[in-house]
C-alpha cells in the first residue's frame, strides 16, 4: 500500500517560517510529480505548489517568492518552506502525488491534512 505522510505545520506568528514534509511510502515504482494544496475554511482547495520529477516547479501566485518547494527523490519526500507567512495563508495543507506503484498502476494520493495557522 501506498501512502503519504505530512509533518509538520502549526501555529506562528505574522512573519514567521514553518516548513512541510511529506513522505511517500510504501511500494513505489515512480513518482511523477508531488506538491501541496491547501484549503481555508468555507473556500475551495487550491494549488500551493508543485514539482514534478526532473525539476520543474509551480507555484500560485499568493506564494511566490515566499513558498519554496524542493524535493529528495531518495527519500521520496516533498517539502514545502513557508517564510514571509501572512495570516491568509491560514488553512489545512494537503500534500498530493500522482505515481505509480510497483504493479505498475497509475494513483493519485492525498495526505491526510496539516493545519497552520498564522496569527496577526
Amino acid at each position: 500500500q501506498v501512502q503519504l505522510v505530512e509533518s509538520g505545520g502549526g501555529l506562528v506568528q505574522a512573519g514567521g517560517s514553518l516548513r512541510l514534509s511529506c513522505a511517500a511510502t510504501g511500494r513505489i515504482f515512480s513518482i511523477i510529480d508531488m506538491g501541496w494544496y491547501r484549503q481555508a475554511p468555507g473556500q475551495q482547495r487550491e494549488l500551493v505548489a508543485a514539482m514534478i520529477t526532473g525539476g520543474s516547479t509551480n507555484y500560485a501566485d499568493s506564494v511566490k517568492g515566499r513558498f519554496t518547494i524542493s524535493r529528495d527523490s531518495a527519500k521520496n519526500t516533498v517539502y514545502l518552506q513557508m517564510n514571509s507567512l501572512k495570516p491568509e495563508d491560514t488553512a489545512a495543507y494537503y500534500c498530493n502525488a500522482h505515481l505509480h506503484n510497483t504493479a505498475f498502476r497509475y494513483l493519485e494520493l492525498w495526505g491526510q491534512g496539516t493545519l497552520v495557522t498564522v496569527s496577526s
